[in-house]
């Protein structure tokens, strides 16, 4: 415990005030900096999420729907629900008007069968309710599941 590698934080500033918040991230990243710390941070905040990781992973209903670096996924989101997550940022990261995600998160005991995002996305197509997707690579290390980069283009 005194010199660890990796640390967790989970929501380690979602109930702060915005002075104190900064204070944590700055002391989070330069501890990170000075003892090479590895964090896993889990939040909600995706202004945060966007200020302090190098690499993202964004999960819905429990399962990974696009993992990459920080810039690259906020910049270019592969995924339906990571795109809507975006669009949903009060104020925008892109700065457009705030849009919601469509339809309502099943309940725990009935998730769909296919890709657990497919009842809620706007892009769906057959696959998508029959099976979960694989794994596809639309940029190199930013990986997606999701079935329209199995497409034919």
């Amino acid at each position: 415990m005194l010199n660890p590698e990796f640390i967790i934080c989970d929501e380690p500033v979602s109930a702060l005030d915005v002075s104190i918040r900064a204070q944590i991230l700055n002391l989070l990243e330069e501890m990170k900096a000075r003892y090479g710390l590895m964090l896993l941070f889990i939040a909600h905040d995706l202004a945060v999420v966007k200020a302090v990781s190098d690499r993202v992973a964004v999960m819905y209903l429990g399962r990974l729907c696009e993992v990459g670096p920080s810039e690259q996924l906020f910049a270019r989101p592969a995924h339906p629900y990571t795109r809507g997550l975006l669009a949903s940022i009060p104020g925008g990261v892109s700065g457009e008007r705030l849009k919601a995600i469509p339809g309502t998160v099943p309940p725990l005991g009935k998730l769909p069968r296919g890709c657990a995002f497919a009842p809620r996305c706007g892009d769906r197509f057959e696959p998508c309710t029959a099976k979960p997707p694989e794994t596809t690579t639309p940029a190199p290390g930013h990986d997606v599941r999701c079935f329209l980069y199995g497409r034919a283009k």
